[in-house]
């Protein structure tokens, strides 16, 4: 076995393949960009070495740089991963020309499977079913123009060399051939540097089955069962689960035979996937085979309790494989979810910045998170935006999906857009938990997963004043200590009531809470012109509150960040604004709002229109200074005649921010 080994990548799946090695007593070291001089694999690992600035073609593409610091540590192997070198023929025979062995198939292997087009030649001579189409060389457009009327609409084309979604089209009637082929052509030679495709019949409805393969340098060659990776997005996978539902022991046999011809028919050796495109009628076709370990690797490890990384670390170095394929079994059912820094609200739009609050459900013999980021990482522009994967297990697919929507409903991430929201709706699809989907199942039912409005529940604005309340409480415990009468906050004032509001804002809706101080840290809290009910606030780790309104008991939590205040609440998040009303001297009539800029600022929203007639204390507009929100509100009855800055204007101290006149 291996005494040292180099991870050749980053994020995630290098602090998994550290935490096996680790676990076999192997020593790791890490690769890293500038971009990721802190980050956590580099943390992680007993060694690391600087390879190369941020972008990954001048880092983790570059293998001559990562060889020599293999060399350099005394890395007796490398592990390349998934993504950048994990399929890249070249790099496994610089690594075998080096004498430093690569965890991973051989570079024919990697060849044999690289081209589609090829690819799916080699299976035709093995046997393996195909879909019907055409992998051949000939590319004039004409040609395939009359493929495609041969196969028969609609087709799908498919870059040859592509993957991820890129160059690939359907095309439901002839006249949109031309275009959509063209289309292709052009986005592979810019992803891929070919613009050789094929053209296959599409297939309706389609479901997404892949086989885990392993084999052994002796020539033994196993299957360790399927995974269902049919929901997806733009032909990227957001949801896989093991094993696939519906799937028969006879049809789970038939394609586990056709995967292991397949890695057999390419000589292949330690961890691979088959991929098929399956029919509720059970026929399925090869598509095509990916030559590493795979992002969805866990759930197979989930079902059948065995550990993929260190079977790749032990064929690598020459042992033989641990189990026969009689000796494999499967128990239970497993789910992963991806959870990505993006906004699905704005096409899966990936966002940057800061985890200012990173919590994952806590991990368990059924709920295991593989994350390449903690608490306080940024996620940054230069590769994946993966936060994490959430991994279930249950005796069954209900008990796993109940489980992944309580973890899901315990997953918190503050500071950058995420997708745990949406995954949520998505698992709790009725089509999805009955399991009636397909490739198409996140098209279909857009109307549920993406609401077009969302109104915030009474509770929520209820708890983030009770939190707020609380945040208040233990600062000026800490300011003052514990003993001091200016500690207690319980509102007591000379000849007058123990009364206050809150204020919060999502968006432009403004809601006040009404706060009266009661006695032994409780507050009597309602929405303004709403009742009031008796409430209280149990602080736990993290933000967690067991919160009190009324009779009800309810569990939640509530993370700052700047002026926001983000709500968890029965598995959503809510990221409310606190609003300071700003109050200016004088008295009577003249004492509330204040109609400058207390200190410089920029002026976020209008809250009234021009010309609008509004009563004493309305608010206004919402001024940002020092990364709080605050609202200037009327400071008697009148009419807003004008604003002096618009939405997004930078305002000085002192600046007049709204012309206001007397009522007519």
């Amino acid at each position: 076995m291996f005494k040292k080994i180099l991870i050749a990548n980053r994020g995630e799946i290098a602090c998994r393949v550290i935490k096996t090695a680790r676990r076999m007593g192997i020593a790791t070291v890490a690769v890293y960009s500038e971009a990721d001089a802190n980050a956590r694999h580099v943390r992680l690992a007993d060694e690391a070495v600087l390879i190369g600035p941020a972008a990954a073609r001048e880092s983790y593409l570059k293998g001559d740089r990562i060889l020599e610091a293999a060399r350099a540590t005394g890395a007796e192997a490398i592990h390349p991963g998934y993504g950048f070198l994990s399929e890249n023929e070249d790099f496994a025979e610089a690594c075998e020309a080096a004498g430093i062995a690569f965890i991973g198939p051989p570079a024919s292997a990697i060849r044999a499977m690289g081209s589609k087009s090829a690819a799916k030649a080699l299976m035709e001579k093995a046997g393996v079913p195909l879909t019907p189409g055409y992998h051949g060389d000939h590319q004039e457009p004409g040609f395939l123009a009359a493929q495609a009327e041969t196969i028969g609409y609609p087709v799908l084309i498919k870059a040859s060399a592509g993957g991820g979604g890129k160059g690939m089209r359907r095309v439901d009637r002839a006249a949109d051939f031309e275009a959509a082929l063209a289309s292709c052509k052009r986005e592979a030679t810019n992803a891929f540097g070919d613009d050789h495709v094929l053209v296959e019949k599409y297939v309706l409805q389609p479901r997404h089955i892949e086989i885990q393969v392993f084999a052994d340098q002796q020539g033994r060659c196993v299957y360790l069962f399927e995974r269902d990776c049919s929901v997806q997005r733009r032909h990227q996978k957001v949801l896989e689960e093991a094993p696939a539902p519906g799937m028969t022991p006879e049809r789970r046999a038939a394609m586990g035979r056709a995967a292991v011809e397949a890695a057999k028919a390419v000589g292949y050796v330690g961890a691979g996937t088959v991929e098929f495109i399956a029919q509720g009628d059970g026929s399925f076709w090869f598509m095509e085979m990916n030559t590493r370990l795979q992002v969805e690797h866990p759930v197979t490890e989930m079902i059948t309790g065995l550990d993929l990384v260190e079977w790749q670390l032990r064929v690598a170095s020459g042992e033989p494989l641990p189990l026969t394929q009689e000796q494999l079994s499967i128990d239970g059912h497993a789910l992963e979810a991806r959870i990505y820094a993006e906004d699905p609200d704005k096409g899966f739009l990936p966002s940057t910045g800061k985890l200012l609050h990173l919590a994952p459900p806590t991990e368990s013999g059924h709920v295991r998170v593989d994350s390449g980021v903690e608490q306080g990482d940024e996620i940054t522009p230069h590769y994946d935006p993966m936060i994490a994967k959430l991994i279930v297990w249950g005796a069954d697919r209900a008990q796993a999906l109940s489980r992944m929507r309580q973890a899901l409903a315990q997953f918190r991430v503050v500071g950058v857009q995420n997708n745990v929201e949406f995954l949520a709706r998505l698992v709790a699809l009725p089509a999805f938990a009955q399991g009636r989907f397909d490739t198409g199942l996140i098209e279909r039912e857009q109307e549920q997963l993406f609401p077009a409005h969302r109104e915030v529940p009474e509770s929520v604005w209820l708890i983030a004043a009770l939190a707020e309340l609380q945040r208040e409480q233990q600062g000026a415990q800490r300011g003052a200590g514990a003993d001091s009468p200016w500690s207690a906050l319980d509102g007591w004032r000379l000849n007058g009531r123990a009364q206050r509001r809150l204020q919060l804002r999502l968006g432009e809706q403004v809601q006040a809470v009404t706060v009266e101080v009661l006695p032994r840290q409780a507050w009597r809290i309602g929405l303004e012109g709403a009742p009031a009910v008796e409430a209280r606030a149990t602080p736990g780790a993290d933000g967690a509150l067991l919160v009190q309104l009324g009779e009800r008991r309810l569990h939640a939590a509530v993370v700052a960040a700047g002026e926001r205040r983000h709500v968890f609440f029965e598995g959503r998040s809510w990221p409310l604004s606190l609003v300071d009303s700003l109050h200016v001297g004088g008295g009577g009539d003249e004492a509330e709002g204040g109609l400058r800029a207390p200190m410089p600022g920029k002026v976020i929203a209008w809250l009234a229109q021009p010309g609008a007639t509004v009563d004493k204390g309305a608010p206004l507009l919402v001024l940002e200074a020092m990364k709080m929100e605050h609202t200037i509100t009327a400071p008697r009855a009148g009419v807003v005649k004008a604003f002096r800055y618009a939405p997004g204007e930078q305002v000085a101290d002192g600046a007049e921010l709204v012309e206001f006149g007397e009522q007519a």
